[in-house]
C-alpha cells in the first residue's frame, strides 16, 4: 500500500524485452535508500517489485497486462518517473490509501497557470468517469491529488481538474505535463468497490425481474 506522497522523481535508465513484458531499471535515490530484494516501489502511480538492485538503481519486471494499462508502455530511457516506497505500519496516512493498481490513462485536456499554482484538466474514459468526485481523492502518476472539480455527467466527453500547489509541480514529474501527456489514473479505492457491488445488486435485480 502506498499514500500518494511521491518521495523523489527518478529516472528510467534501462528497458529489456522480457517475454511478453519488459525489465526496468529505475534510478533513484531515497527510494533505494533502504530497499530489499521483494520490496514494493511505485514508479508513477504502478507497483513494481525490487527484484535487483545497486546502490541508485533498482530492477524489476513489468507484465504485459502493466504495460498495456499503464504509460510505462511508452517508457524510454531518461524518462522522468514519480518514486513512492510502499507506506509502513504506523506510518502517518498524509495522502489517501493508493494500491498502485492503475485503473487506465487518462490524456491532458488543458494546462492553466496561476500566480502560485497550476490547474490541469484531464480526460475520463466512460469507464473511470463515475469513480470520480468533486473534492475527492484520485491518484494521477502516482500524485494523491484532490479533484478539484468535475465535468457534468450529461457531457459527452467527461473530464476532471486537480490544482497544483508549487511544492507538487517542483517536486514531481506533474510540473512537466503539457496538453496531449498521458497519465497514470488510479481512482478511489472505495469508490471501485461501491461501484463492484452495485453491479450485483443491478444483475440481481434485473435477473429477478425476468
Amino acid at each position: 500500500m502506498f499514500t500518494g506522497l511521491i518521495e523523489e522523481a527518478g529516472e528510467i535508465v534501462a528497458i529489456e524485452p522480457s517475454g511478453d513484458g519488459a525489465r526496468f531499471t529505475v534510478r533513484g535515490n531515497k527510494a533505494l535508500s533502504d530497499a530489499q530484494h521483494g520490496d514494493s516501489i511505485a514508479v508513477s502511480g504502478v507497483c513494481l517489485t525490487v527484484i535487483a538492485q545497486t546502490p541508485d538503481t533498482f530492477t524489476a519486471d513489468v507484465m504485459a497486462q502493466t504495460l498495456d494499462m499503464s504509460t510505462l508502455s511508452e517508457a524510454k530511457p531518461g524518462t522522468r518517473i514519480n518514486l513512492e516506497r510502499a507506506a509502513k505500519a504506523g506510518d502517518r496516512l498524509g495522502g489517501h490509501i493508493v494500491q498502485g493498481h492503475v485503473d487506465g490513462t487518462a490524456s491532458v485536456i488543458e494546462v492553466r497557470p496561476g500566480e502560485e499554482w497550476r490547474v490541469i484538466r484531464f480526460s475520463l474514459s466512460p469507464e473511470l468517469a463515475p469513480l470520480v468526485v468533486n473534492k475527492g481523492s484520485i491518484c494521477i502518476d502516482g500524485v494523491s491529488l484532490t479533484v478539484s472539480d468535475i465535468s457534468d455527467p450529461s457531457e459527452p466527453a467527461q473530464w476532471c481538474e486537480v490544482s497544483l500547489i508549487p511544492e507538487t509541480l517542483v517536486a514531481t514529474t506533474l510540473g512537466d505535463r503539457v496538453a496531449g501527456d498521458r497519465v497514470n489514473i488510479e481512482t478511489d479505492i472505495v469508490a471501485r468497490h461501491v461501484e463492484r457491488m452495485l453491479s450485483f445488486h443491478t444483475a440481481q435485480t434485473q435477473g429477478g425481474r425476468s
